[in-house]
């Protein structure tokens, strides 16, 4: 059994520092680097490919909604047709940091309330994926597992990689809890462990309300902006391999 662990980060941005990318960074297989929208900017793009480099994880682009002031977790009401350019734009400015540094660029996932709202709507999982499909259709989609981002993906002929998240809680559906909820985050190292664990080994995690939801984990993500990341990244990756999972990059479990 195989498994990809991947953190969002490069979320700096200008005199703002967000989350601790150098301690995170050996610790996991994949990175997605935001790209100037939601947060990061030109110079924190440029750090984090090169870090990505030297650390040797994966890079992907992480496009969210023009929303800086929200950190990208506010939804746009806008057009398919908008939100096409806006993850085009975003996976051809990551890409020319990648070329620049000779880094190869692995995958896109997008961030915040644009991943939500491609979970759950078709029109806007299809312009993200018919994106990235056009910018690069060797590029691998991360979405939602279950989602219709990753049936939006394998539609327009992309390799999907289902993602689930060590750190949120689940709603009946299989989507995340808002962040609005007071329970939507979890904090507990040893809680956040376990059930990265079990979604990985058993395919299943339990959600709000006490049911049970069937899940694939592809990679688990860890986002990269919450003070214990480090933590929760090292034992994860302790727990994982001592219940006998690999601990490889996207690309690699998908074969």
């Amino acid at each position: 059994m195989r498994v990809d662990l991947n953190c969002d980060l490069g979320e700096s941005f200008g005199a703002y520092v967000i989350g601790g990318d150098e301690e995170v960074l050996p610790h996991v297989t994949s990175v997605n680097i935001a790209c100037g929208y939601h947060a990061g900017d030109h110079n924190i793009m440029a750090e984090t490919v090169k870090l990505a480099k030297i650390h040797g994880v994966n890079v992907g682009a992480h496009p969210g909604y023009n929303d800086l002031m929200g950190f990208g977790r506010r939804h746009i009401d806008t057009t398919p047709e908008d939100i096409y350019h806006t993850v085009l734009y975003q996976i051809g400015a990551l890409h020319s940091f990648c070329k620049a540094y000779g880094v190869e660029m692995h995958h896109v996932k997008p961030h915040g309330a644009l991943f939500n709202k491609a979970s759950l709507d078709d029109a806007t999982a299809a312009a993200i994926a018919e994106a990235v499909r056009d910018a690069d259709p060797s590029l691998l989609l991360f979405g939602l597992s279950g989602s219709r981002l990753i049936h939006a993906g394998e539609k327009a002929g992309l390799a999907v990689v289902q993602e689930v998240f060590a750190d949120r809680s689940y709603q009946p559906d299989g989507t995340l809890t808002p962040r609005s909820h007071r329970e939507a985050v979890l904090t507990d190292p040893s809680e956040v462990v376990e059930r990265a664990v079990r979604m990985v080994k058993e395919g299943r995690v339990r959600a709000v309300d006490g049911s049970e939801i069937i899940l694939q984990a592809d990679t688990v993500c860890i986002h990269g902006d919450g003070k214990n990341a480090a933590v929760f990244a090292i034992e994860l990756k302790k727990e994982l391999e001592q219940a006998g999972v690999e601990i490889v990059a996207a690309g690699a479990v998908r074969r």
